[in-house]
């Protein structure tokens, strides 16, 4: 397969030489580096009607019209370059006919400054015109870049911009294939793409979610995130200095005990200085192996516990993290404020087991320092254990006596609280149990989850529900 990738220089020049294009490369910051390989594989006057490189902030801002948000590498600068750059490109040849599909490309970028105290990403975005003449089509990404060297950052740039471009013409009509492409002549550990919005006539057949659900499973980013809407996040922008309260589940559905260990968890949250309601984010976070059947995502499957979660005002986040300190140290790579992590009781007791840390050189203490960071604490909620019912909490878990003493001094200094006031009567539920009870047509699930939970599964028959069955 890899020989049959073709170079970036190779790209851009078949490209160049494809007379049914013609378009507009617009770059802030980072240098021209997708033009460049448009000039350099030679042809490019058949391709390029203008190049441009707003670098200093005020003729960007001019170009731009950007003067009031002050954020120069965003979602908001890439689509009002888009519109600037596509839309000059309409107006002046618009009406000449015949005439190429029009496209305009576009990127803002933050590379390594001088002294390396920054991290490089940015927003690369293309509007081109395909099969519609007249109606283009929107393709945006938010990457990450690793290379500890700003020459090398670079380089990666203008490697996935002419990937961009040349999966937008040739790959859009394959969502995996043309994600497959942006990793063209590239190494998954010098870029991650966390953040990828396909729209417009040819692609609206695309559920955005299903898109970012593929990056994680394809390796490119470890974690997506959807708001309460649906609406795919690039995740920086979700959580800056935000406060947050994660909970991990199958969510296949959520039932009543798992309302009630967010609303307990949040109900001790909400007590802390800093909180406000606008300051503070949930996520349900579901692991990629939650996802997958024999390697494959069910995307059915997905999409029906996303709806129900975003119907009840949930965020949704997609991590191919089954460790929690792996999530823990992911969140704490932005600049978030605070961050809670909501356990089972059963669950929780994993974390005390070494052997999930053989891994690591410094074991379960390199662990434990990556999930217990200074803004960091542990939400235990109480569990039933499955043969004697006894209700147990973090006090009643068995671990090895050498760690009694880390797990004392962590709940000495509240880094793990367990939650006490929550619903007994609902400790015995789990959501295999609804799906058991769902097939077998026994109607008692109704009385384990929400009643909109129960409305949405009957409405939209999910999870196997046949109305024939149960009424």
């Amino acid at each position: 397969m890899a020989n049959n990738i073709l170079s970036t220089k190779e790209k851009a020049l078949r490209l160049n030489l494809d007379p049914s294009i013609y378009g507009t490369i617009a770059e802030i910051g980072g240098g021209q580096e997708v033009a460049r390989n448009f000039f350099q594989a030679g042809g490019a006057s058949g391709t390029i009607a203008k190049t441009i490189s707003a670098y200093d902030k005020t003729f960007s801002d001019y170009n731009y019209d950007g003067a009031s948000s002050g954020r120069y590498v965003s979602k908001e600068r890439i689509g009002r370059m888009l519109d600037k750059e596509f839309g000059e490109l309409a107006i002046l040849l618009g009406s000449k006919k015949p005439r190429p599909n029009l496209f305009a490309f576009a990127n803002t970028m933050e590379t390594l400054n001088y002294h390396k105290t920054n991290r490089g990403h940015g927003w690369l975005g293309i509007r081109f015109e395909k099969c519609s003449v007249g109606r283009p089509n929107e393709i945006l990404i938010h990457i990450k870049l690793h290379e500890n060297d700003c020459i090398l950052q670079q380089y990666t740039v203008g490697t996935i911009g002419i990937n961009l471009i040349w999966a937008a013409f040739n790959n859009y009509d394959s969502p995996n294939t043309f994600l497959r492409t942006l990793m063209d002549n590239l190494d998954r550990d010098r870029v991650e793409v966390d953040f990828v919005s396909m729209k417009g006539p040819e692609l609206d057949y695309i559920d955005n979610r299903l898109l970012g659900v593929q990056l994680v499973k394809n390796g490119m980013t470890p974690a997506i995130m959807f708001d309460r809407y649906g609406e795919v996040h690039q995740p920086g922008d979700l959580l800056y200095k935000k406060n947050i309260l994660a909970f991990r589940g199958s969510f296949r559905p959520i039932t009543y005990v798992g309302i009630d260990m967010l609303k307990s968890s949040y109900s001790i949250f909400k007590t802390d200085k800093e909180h406000t309601k606008e300051n503070t984010i949930t996520f349900c976070e579901i692991t990629l192996n939650n996802l997958t059947q024999e390697g494959d995502i069910d995307e059915r499957d997905f999409l029906e516990r996303v709806d129900i979660l975003n119907g009840m005002g949930q965020n949704v986040m997609i991590t191919d993290f089954e460790e929690f300190y792996k999530l823990a140290d992911y969140f704490c790579s932005f600049r978030i404020k605070k961050l809670r992590l909501i356990i089972g009781a059963l669950t929780f007791e994993k974390l005390f087991d070494k052997s999930y840390y053989k891994s690591l050189r410094g074991g379960i203490m390199e662990a434990f320092g990556k999930l217990f960071k200074p803004n960091t604490k542990v939400y235990v909620y109480p569990a039933l254990y499955p043969d004697s019912q006894e209700r147990i909490d973090s006090t009643k878990l068995e671990r090895s006596e050498d760690l009694e003493f880390l797990y004392k001094y962590l709940v000495q200094n509240r880094k793990i609280i367990d939650i006490k006031h929550v619903k007994e009567e609902w400790l015995s539920f789990f959501p295999h149990q609804v799906i058991d009870k769902i097939i077998n047509n026994d109607r008692s699930w109704e009385k384990m989850v929400p009643k909109c939970v129960s409305k949405q599964i009957k409405k939209n028959k999910l999870f196997g529900f046949r109305e024939e069955l149960q009424w």
